[in-house]
């Protein structure tokens, strides 16, 4: 067996069994339990970079809204 696919071959075999346990103990099957588990992690990497975006323009947009006054004789 090839150095690369020692790993691949370990992970997918012990990996995959806790996805089957899983899928084993809810009574459905084990490939819904994977892709659930990808869809997941899409949906919450995305989420984060969407809570990102949103917070990088409201801080520009409260930065254009109040403006920083030196002292109290710019008013």
């Amino acid at each position: 067996m090839n150095v690369f696919y020692k790993p691949v071959y370990f992970f997918q075999k012990h990996g995959y069994y806790v996805c089957q346990r899983i899928a084993d103990r809810l009574g459905i099957r084990a490939k819904v339990v994977r892709t659930s588990f990808m869809y997941l992690t899409f949906v919450t990497v995305g989420f984060g970079f969407a809570l990102y975006l949103f917070l990088a323009f409201w801080m520009k947009i409260k930065d254009l809204v109040y403006t920083k006054r030196s002292s109290v004789f710019d008013l």
